[in-house]
Parts: structure tokens; C-alpha cells; sequence
């Protein structure tokens, strides 16, 4: 895959932003934390992961240039929080109640699960299938599981397996 080059005026507001939610977390927990490891790798339709022992944030970096200061303030807090959840409580929930914490009281930032992004610049090729009462889109790699025979998908509604119907771009 190809790599993306953030360009670095849009590095500095993420490093800045960063440091304003180290600082602000620093003052509300009475403690100082490092500034994490912050790289442009994540891929597909994920804006951001945190590895927590690592003390990384992986940002995508097409969402990132697409949405820039949405992202910035969105994704970035979000994957802090669950850094700073993991160096207070040790292992919890992903978005669990010490996440929606440091999210909303010691970052102040609203808690959401996930971003509301276009992800049409960065999605794969979808497949569709269906069953007896609707249709799926499943993900190159749920139709190659399929096609080698690895998996077997199954309708949560109608409990009929899922068959190929056509491919979208």
C-alpha cells in the first residue's frame, strides 16, 4: 500500500492539540503522563487506534487531510482517553465507564464510539450478499474467508446463509 504524507502545518496542529490534552489531563489527575508516540498508519475505514502498551496513537492519514480540524478534535481526545484510562485503571472495557471519563470530565470532549467520517476515499471493495430478508455488504476479506472456505456467514435475522449476489466498487 501506498503511504500518505501528512503535511507538516497538519502534523504540528496534532502534536499541538496533543499537548493541550496532555496538559489539561496532567492538571485534572494531579500527574504528569508522556506525550505518545504519534504515527500516520492506520488504514481503511479507521480513523485512529490507540496501542496501549506501546503508548502509540496510530492516526489514519487520509481521514486526517480530508477532515483535518474535525478529526483533530474528535479522533485525537478519543484515542488519548483510552491511553490515559489504560495508565489509571489498567486494563477496562474499550469504551467502558473510566473511558467515557477521561472523555467527557478530564478532556471534555463528548464521548463517542465512533466517527461519523465519509469513508468512501478509504473503503475496499464491498461484495454483497444476501439472505431470505435483506442484503449484506461484507469486506474483501470476509469474501475471501468465504471463497476459501474458511467461513460461513449467517443472516442474525432470518438465520439463512448469506450468498454472493454482486460486487460494488
Amino acid at each position: 500500500m501506498k503511504s500518505v504524507r501528512v503535511p507538516l502545518s497538519l502534523q504540528q496542529a496534532v502534536m499541538r492539540t496533543m499537548r493541550q490534552k496532555l496538559v489539561q489531563a496532567s492538571h485534572f489527575l494531579q500527574e504528569t503522563f508522556p506525550e505518545p508516540n504519534v504515527t500516520y498508519r492506520q488504514r481503511g475505514t479507521i480513523a485512529g487506534s490507540a496501542r496501549l502498551q506501546g503508548w502509540e496513537i496510530r492516526l489514519n492519514p487520509v481521514l486526517l487531510i480530508e477532515n483535518q480540524q474535525a478529526f483533530i478534535d474528535e479522533v485525537l481526545p478519543h484515542e488519548l482517553a483510552h491511553l490515559l484510562a489504560y495508565h489509571q485503571f489498567g486494563k477496562v472495557a474499550p469504551h467502558g465507564k473510566e473511558w467515557r471519563f477521561i472523555m467527557e470530565t478530564v478532556l471534555k470532549v463528548p464521548a463517542n464510539r465512533t466517527h461519523q467520517f465519509s469513508v468512501h476515499s478509504v473503503r475496499n471493495k464491498i461484495f454483497t450478499y444476501c439472505c431470505r430478508c435483506r442484503q449484506h455488504e461484507l469486506t474483501i476479506r470476509q469474501h475471501n474467508k468465504i471463497l476459501r472456505g474458511k467461513s460461513c456467514y449467517i443472516c442474525r435475522q432470518c438465520g439463512e446463509k448469506l450468498i454472493l449476489l454482486e460486487q460494488i466498487e
